[in-house]
């Protein structure tokens, strides 16, 4: 799991550590700040598309053996990136990495699903989560700092050798499996159908939402903050300290609430938990200014919620689609993820065009609307349709266990009623 968790320490930290040197590289190749930051938006635009795709594309291969070259190919084009001095080929690589990351990432998450012993399997998500967690907190940071001291290009070093160590652990650490699989003799028209399902549609749908509304206060958090509290840069960077502090906690948290209640038990308790601190900075905006310290806690309550909310999502798509979906349902979550990221930043946009305060209550009203709308999401059979079984591996990743007990569409491919159930 510690490979995993790395893997995608790795690409979320590539995601978005470009941010921290951006100056830096508009400088030394002689391009705008705007055209520099298109390499964010290329990564980002590049992974939403492909993911999707790779998953379809590599199903047949063993998981393993996809990280192992998706992990190989991403090192490359970061390393490269020290032989490099004009724009367009620095693009190139970033669309090479992100190629690779789209790969990487949603293949970990399914890795980490199927590998999970059968009451584990939300701690096993939220492990890899932490990775992602702990990119924001530390991997962006710290590549920032390497590239204040030694230059921008080791900024892509610091990314590619991120990537080289999780390859090298995983050669380690992962099970070899064979090369066959059983969905070997499963045609592509099998791997997709059990994707055009009514619940992972809405499940999609969910993660949509509740990226928006994060995404929407996150976004101008700094601006929300500033007319709420006064909050200056320095103040506001030991606030997001606190609040990823937070974040660390409901990960965790998260993954072991959804191995106890279930994946929709789950969600709605982090989801309720998002809208009531929303619901709360909005409330005091209309008293404000407020002292810090009033808002400090509500921060890390929203914080904790936020980063509660993808474990829960995740094994609830992994519920509905299916073990033998696991890898492209991972990638098509991945992508709506990064269409959630875009949808909030339009919402918050148009918000704060009115006014900053109305960003935490849109922000809240998105997060009621997802809740509105999970009972859809249901599997009809009610609460036994939700137990966690025993799979049998067709790789050394494609593990023992997965999602769906009771659950005839999933063994055998063909769509499910209703998507798998809640406890």
């Amino acid at each position: 799991m510690l490979a995993l968790a790395l893997a995608a320490f790795a690409v979320q930290t590539d995601d978005f550590i470009i941010i921290g040197v951006l100056p830096a590289i508009a400088s030394d190749i002689h391009v705008s700040e705007s055209a520099a930051g298109q390499l964010v938006t290329a990564y980002s635009l590049v992974y939403a598309l492909t993911a999707p795709i790779w998953a379809i594309l590599f199903a047949r291969v063993p998981r393993r053996r996809a990280l192992f070259w998706a992990l190989t190919t991403f090192t490359g084009a970061n390393a490269a990136v020290l032989l490099v001095d004009v724009y367009p080929v620095l693009m190139a690589l970033r669309v090479v990495a992100a190629l690779a990351a789209s790969v990487v990432l949603p293949t970990a998450l399914a890795a980490a699903s199927t590998q999970a012993p059968p009451d584990r399997r939300g701690r096993y998500l939220a492990l890899v989560m932490m990775g992602l967690t702990g990119a924001i907190l530390a991997g962006v940071p710290l590549g920032t700092w390497v590239g204040a001291l030694l230059g921008w290009k080791a900024t892509f070093a610091f990314g590619g050798l991120m990537g080289g160590l999780s390859l090298l652990l995983g050669l380690a650490t992962l099970p070899a499996g064979a090369d066959a699989t059983d969905e070997e003799r499963r045609t592509f028209a099998d791997l997709l159908r059990p994707l055009f399902d009514r619940a992972v549609a809405v499940v999609l749908i969910l993660t949509i939402l509740t990226v928006a509304g994060n995404l929407a206060f996150q976004t101008y958090i700094a601006v929300i903050l500033s007319g709420l509290a006064g909050v200056t840069p320095s103040v506001l960077g030991v606030l997001l300290v606190c609040s990823g502090v937070g974040g660390l906690l409901g990960t965790q948290a998260s993954g072991r609430l959804v191995d106890r209640f279930g994946a929709l038990r789950s969600f709605l308790a982090a989801g309720a938990v998002f809208g009531l601190a929303m619901a709360g900075l909005a409330l005091l905006w209309l008293v404000s200014p407020v002292p810090v310290w009033g808002v400090a806690p509500i921060l890390m309550v929203w914080s904790a919620a936020a980063w509660a909310v993808p474990p829960s999502l995740q094994a609830l798509m992994l519920d509905r689609a299916g073990a033998e979906a696991a890898s492209q349902a991972m990638a098509v979550h991945s992508s709506s993820v990064y269409v959630g990221a875009a949808v909030g930043g339009v919402l918050g946009g148009a918000a704060i065009a009115v006014s900053p305060g109305l960003v935490p209550a849109a922000a809240a009203a998105a997060a009621v609307l997802g809740l509105a709308l999970s009972p859809l999401a249901r599997r009809p059979g009610g609460q036994g349709a939700d137990r966690p079984r025993v799979v049998p591996a067709a790789d050394g990743l494609r593990g023992q266990t997965g999602p769906g007990a009771g659950d005839a569409g999933a063994c055998s491919g063909r769509p499910n009623a209703g998507g798998r159930g809640d406890r």
